[in-house]
């Protein structure tokens, strides 16, 4: 690829588990990307002021939602224009909307399947031509585990996380001739402001559940994260890297 710096974009990267993975593939040598869908997110310039810090030598945040296939379209294409090359995708952007399926409205569930799927499919597809003319890339989607455990309350949540699990597979065959690896990630319950919100009692019966008996970081998931976009992860690809303390085996 022509272009001096390696490349990344991360998806929902202005706090929580975006934001530390933005923090894990930032650094020397690289150009990081994070978009957020809040105008007035205030988590945006506390992670790029701690990109900055850490020697990232660009670091950009962009308001646009990505499941709007023309904006992710329109960007990543600005991007590419810009550095001359996209090394890492990261699809973190999601969103919840929880309730028992019966009571469960249409819109809602429409919703997350849009934000947490679609937008995977979207902001995917807008990168993999320019990965696949490169005949290099890395793409990581972040899916979760309870695409395969289930959870009540969770119909459209975990509905749309088991679908990034297939569309990874899917694409790592699609893409593998070309050179262009795809896997996911999946959290189990992080240690992030939406699980902070969860009564005590509730979160110690969650902790009582896992075996290592705690919640998970955010920087935990984002060292899988940064483990399958490094070149030692060049022989991996169609894999869903769990990290979720044993909650799922």
């Amino acid at each position: 690829m022509s272009g001096s710096l390696r490349t990344v974009l991360v998806t929902g990267g202005a706090r929580g588990i975006g934001r530390a993975v933005a923090l894990a593939l930032g650094g020397p040598g690289t150009a990081v990307y994070v978009t957020h869908a809040n105008p007035s997110s205030p988590g945006v310039s506390e992670t790029l002021e701690r990109l900055r810090d850490m020697g990232t030598e660009h670091c950009e945040a962009q308001c646009w939602r990505a499941e709007d296939s023309a904006e992710a379209e329109s960007r990543v294409k600005a991007i590419v224009g810009a550095r001359g090359r996209l090394d890492v995708l990261v699809n973190n952007a999601g969103a919840a909307r929880d309730g028992l399926s019966v009571r469960m409205s249409d819109d809602d569930f429409r919703a997350v399947l849009d934000i947490d799927l679609f937008s995977v499919f979207a902001v995917t597809r807008a990168a993999a031509r320019h990965m696949l003319k490169a005949r290099s890339g890395r793409i990581i989607n972040v899916t979760s585990v309870v695409a395969f455990t289930g959870n009540p309350g969770q119909a459209n949540y975990s509905a749309a996380k088991a679908g990034i699990v297939g569309l990874t597979r899917t694409l790592a065959l699609e893409y593998a001739s070309r050179g262009v690896t795809v896997n996911a990630v999946a959290p189990g319950f992080i240690d992030t402001e939406m699980t902070r919100a969860i009564p005590e009692k509730a979160a110690d019966a969650l902790k009582a559940r896992i075996p290592l008996g705690r919640m998970g970081t955010p920087e935990e998931t984002a060292a899988a994260v940064a483990y399958l976009a490094s070149d030692s992860a060049g022989y991996v690809t169609g894999q869903t890297l769990h990290v979720n303390g044993g909650l799922y085996m």
